[in-house]
C-alpha cells in the first residue's frame, strides 16, 4: 500500500514538473528521490518503540514507511510544490518548516506528513507518506553532512558545529543570490521583448 502511495505521488510530481516546464518555462522540480522503508528497518523501529511487530502496528504507528524527497531550484519552488500538494486532494497532517526555522546545526528543509489517496479497484485508502522539500543548495549540504558524520558514529564534535552552521548559512546565501539572478532575468525578459535578443550584434541592412 505504501508503494502505491509513492507511485501516486511520483506521478503527480512528474506531471507538474512537465506542465510547468512547458507552460511557464520554469520547472520547479530539479529531481525526485523516493524510498520504502525495508521490512527489517520497520521491525527494528517497532521494537525500539516497544510496539507489536505486526503489519497493523506499522501502519498505525509509523509515519515514515513511505518517503519522497523533492529537490527544487529555488525556495519559492519549495512552497509552490507544498501548495500544489495541498490543492490536489492530499491532506497535510503535519508541517515542520526547517527553512523558516533551521535546526541548530543549520539544517534546512520543509518536511510534510501527508495522506495520499490510493485508488484501488474497490475502495480508496489514505496512506501516510513523508515528503522532504528542499533546494539544491540545501540538499548538497544535507547529503555531505550525512556522509561526513553519520558514518563516523553519530553527532559531530562541538568543534565542528560552527563550521557546519557557517556552511549552511553559505548555502542559504547562495539560494538568495540565485533567486535574485532568477528574478533579474525574468525582469529583463519583460523589459526586452522576445525576438529582439535575436538581433544580437548583427548589422541591420541599409535602406
Amino acid at each position: 500500500m505504501h508503494k502505491f502511495a509513492v507511485d501516486e505521488l511520483l506521478t503527480k510530481l512528474r506531471i507538474w514538473s512537465e506542465e510547468f516546464d512547458y507552460a511557464h518555462e520554469h520547472d520547479p522540480i530539479e529531481h525526485i528521490a523516493s524510498r520504502i522503508k525495508r521490512p527489517e528497518s520497520i521491525m527494528q523501529k517497532l521494537r525500539r518503540k516497544g510496539l507489536p511487530v505486526t503489519l497493523a502496528s506499522a501502519r498505525d504507528h509509523l509515519t515514515d514507511i513511505a518517503g519522497v524527497r523533492v529537490v527544487c531550484p529555488f525556495v519559492s519552488d519549495v512552497y509552490l510544490i507544498r501548495d500544489l500538494i495541498r490543492r490536489n486532494g492530499m491532506e497535510i497532517v503535519q508541517t515542520k518548516d526547517y527553512i523558516a526555522e533551521p535546526k541548530p546545526n543549520g539544517y534546512r528543509s520543509l518536511h510534510l506528513l501527508i495522506r495520499v489517496p490510493v485508488h484501488l479497484s474497490d475502495r480508496v485508502e489514505k496512506v501516510t507518506a513523508e515528503i522532504q522539500l528542499r533546494t539544491i543548495a540545501m540538499d548538497f549540504w544535507a547529503a555531505v553532512e550525512r556522509k561526513i558524520f553519520d558514518k563516523s558514529g553519530g553527532a559531530p564534535r562541538p568543534e565542528f558545529s560552527g563550521e557546519l552552521k557557517a556552511a549552511a548559512d553559505a548555502a542559504a546565501d547562495l539560494d538568495a543570490r540565485m533567486k535574485g539572478l532568477h528574478e533579474l532575468k525574468a525582469l529583463a525578459r519583460e523589459v526586452v521583448p522576445d525576438g529582439i535578443e535575436g538581433l544580437g550584434g548583427e548589422e541591420l541592412p541599409a535602406r
